[in-house]
């Protein structure tokens, strides 16, 4: 099968549900392969509802997604400075300073949009693990969702504000971390990446951040300045954007509490997840879903 008429297939079957015919086969080789490659020690409960985000993100390439499932079972389990600790009390001061927030209509494409506030981000009360921590929590929340597992996210970061402190935060070990989550350890298509208000010695960060990107990722990172309005909502029509954007939707810190309220309401579940062995990869609501 020709690179296009394999393209359009993937996204056939991106639109089906995880209980189609056509999308069961896949299910099952992924499964069976995911089987062969984890230590049968492990519980191995891989739920079709947990599998189908792989599948998706990889656009239903058996070996892509292979590699994606492992890579975040593996990141979870090496990583529990971040992923051991979802509860939202671990982040609440950074949440209710509007540090984070989903916009509540998706974009045009239907991509959910993040957005993150720098500037509300104070680097001598929380590490940069703690700032990742909040997008992890975002990230296995909004995973579940069948139409952000089909159309990704973009990501709207305010450096507004951004300091040599936040800077010192970020060193080549955790800038390679978030560079791997970003591209090829989560299951969740990041369709853009855009920076308003980015300073002059942001620059420095970036560069330590760039080799570890994937060309298909450096592609679609928009650098929008200081005079943000009219770039940005060539990207975003005007009325998802909050004011603060240029846009004509709710206001920022509307949108961050917004969010921060369905963090909390969300609370049993992230500490399901936190307590939850990573090599099980599946959460218990996904299993009694499977059952």
């Amino acid at each position: 099968m020709k690179s296009q008429e394999k393209a359009e297939y993937a996204g056939e079957l991106n639109d089906l549900p995880e209980d189609s015919n056509f999308v069961k086969p896949y299910l099952l080789k992924l499964r069976e392969k995911a089987q062969r490659e984890i230590d049968p020690l492990h519980i191995l409960d891989f739920s079709d509802g947990v599998l189908i985000r792989f599948l998706r993100a990889r656009d239903f390439d058996i070996a892509l997604s292979l590699k994606l499932l492992l890579n975040y079972q593996r990141w979870r389990r090496e990583c529990p400075e971040i992923s051991a600790n979802l509860h939202p009390s671990s982040v609440l001061g950074l949440l209710q300073n509007h540090y984070h927030g989903v916009l509540a209509h998706r974009d045009h494409s239907g991509s959910r949009v993040l957005v993150y506030r720098i500037g509300q981000w104070n680097p001598k009360d929380f590490s940069a693990y703690e700032v990742f921590r909040i997008s992890l929590i975002t990230s296995e929340l909004i995973v579940r969702e069948t139409q952000t597992q089909r159309c990704g996210v973009k990501v709207i970061f305010d450096l507004q504000g951004w300091c040599f402190g936040h800077a010192l935060q970020i060193n080549p070990s955790l800038a390679k971390r978030i560079a791997s989550v970003l591209t090829d350890s989560f299951p969740l298509k990041v369709r853009g990446i855009h920076l308003i208000n980015e300073p002059i010695f942001f620059r420095p960060v970036f560069t330590m951040l760039r080799p570890f990107l994937p060309d298909k990722i450096k592609q679609r990172i928009h650098m929008h300045g200081g005079s943000f309005a009219d770039s940005l909502c060539d990207h975003f029509h005007s009325t998802i954007l909050p004011p603060e954007f240029g846009g004509e939707g709710p206001a920022i810190e509307e949108v961050c509490q917004e969010w921060t309220n369905h963090i909390l309401r969300s609370e049993e579940l992230l500490a399901q997840l936190s307590a939850h062995p990573a090599e099980e990869m599946v959460a218990p609501e996904d299993r009694q879903s499977a059952t």
